[in-house]
């Protein structure tokens, strides 16, 4: 497995209490980052999680909110620096899906769907800048889905692939507006993960992705050494081909 050295590194994970979002964090704190763990509802998991990362760095705490609220979104991270310093390392994680018709979900679905996913991104990112920048490094990661590079579009959970086709393209913009600050902004897009609610009939390579092999794509990104990979999505998809649908 790749590893990287995260000693001294402030990383905040949203949606961190559970599922990919804990294996981000766990593994980032295993390689010596501090880790905030991020939770919206979920706070008995999310101090569970907090404190298995504290075992791992000796640092960790929780910070609680919104991630589509502008003034949560600067709680947030207010929280973070009080507790832990400012953000090195951001992985933008929280994002719902709504697996039905588009046409049988309410607008409120469909808001949140594109909100937690997309307008989530973009605040945390804006929110965590001006440090990254004033410190000359970052690392922003964010959580997009296997298909979406070919603007996968479908019925059943529309607004989930138009948010994440949004997600790349604020990858790519970020990345290059960023060109000269020492931060760099990629994407992982995984297809179906372990964890995942629903699983189709076939697994490509006769299995669903694993939290290493996402980890594995996470680890080069944040490694000290990947400064000129920037504006990138590596699809953890094992070969699936989205025109199948």
């Amino acid at each position: 497995m790749l590893t990287t050295d995260l000693s001294d590194r402030v990383a905040l994970v949203t949606g961190s209490a559970k599922g990919v979002g804990r294996e981000f964090a766990l593994s980032m704190a295993e390689a010596g980052a501090s880790v905030a763990v991020h939770y919206h509802t979920s706070a008995e998991a999310a101090r569970a999680t907090a404190a298995v990362a504290r075992e791992a760095s000796g640092a960790a705490t929780t910070v609680q909110g919104d991630v589509t609220d502008p003034d949560d979104v600067d709680a947030i991270f207010d929280a973070v620096e009080s507790d832990l310093g400012a953000v090195d390392v951001l992985v933008n994680n929280v994002g719902d899906f709504a697996p039905r018709h588009w046409a049988e979900l309410s607008v409120e679905t469909w808001h949140r769907v594109i909100d937690t996913n997309l307008t989530a991104t973009y605040l945390c990112s804006k929110r965590a800048l001006p440090a990254m920048r004033e410190a000359e490094f970052g690392r922003i990661v964010n959580v997009g889905y296997a298909g979406t590079e070919k603007a996968l579009v479908y019925p059943k959970n529309f607004p989930y692939f138009v948010a994440k086709t949004g997600v790349i393209m604020f990858t790519r913009m970020l990345a290059n507006d960023t060109t000269s600050d020492g931060i760099t902004v990629n994407c992982i897009s995984p297809y179906v993960v372990e964890n995942s609610d629903e699983f189709p009939d076939e697994a490509p390579r006769g299995r669903w992705a694993s939290f290493d092999d996402l980890r594995q794509v996470l680890f080069f990104f944040l490694d000290e050494n990947s400064d000129y990979v920037s504006g990138e999505n590596v699809e953890v998809d094992g070969g699936w081909i989205p025109e199948a649908l």
